[in-house]
């Protein structure tokens, strides 16, 4: 069961970048884009459903702790996963503005990659909340 529904939205996300490559027309593209992706969605929060009510079906005491520890370790992964991504998301646009201001006056060099450093610091906190989690699972 665990094994279909990975490999459904795997499925329709091979069939719709064939029809998209068949089909060259942007309307049909970006309707099939969205359908597929809608699709890798829905596979996604079923396997994510699943791994979760997957402990509710063994005895009362192992699916208390396993819950809890899966939970922790999920949570971890999204605060990871989520610090991650507005981490390269401020460092492109620092980095971006570093890099025109340093071309115009070379001397702000410290400055710039102190805002840059800072920006980075976002992933760093993702990773501390993390390790809460997990000591805490």
């Amino acid at each position: 069961m665990l094994t279909w529904l990975i490999i459904l939205p795997v499925l329709a996300a091979v069939l719709g970048a064939v029809r998209l490559l068949r089909r060259r027309r942007a309307r049909h593209a970006f309707r099939w884009l969205l359908v597929t992706n809608l699709a890798l969605l829905g596979g996604a929060c079923a396997v994510l459903g699943t791994a979760l009510m997957g402990p509710a079906q063994a005895s009362a005491q192992t699916a208390t702790s396993s819950g809890m520890n899966g939970s922790a370790l999920i949570g971890a992964a999204i605060a990871v996963a989520g610090a991650s991504v507005g981490a390269a998301i401020a460092v492109a646009y620092t980095g971006a503005a570093a890099l025109a201001a340093l071309s115009e006056r070379p001397e702000i060099f410290g400055r710039a990659m102190v805002i840059v450093g800072l920006a980075e610091g976002i992933a760093v906190y993702g990773l501390v909340v993390a390790v809460l989690l997990i000591g805490k699972a």
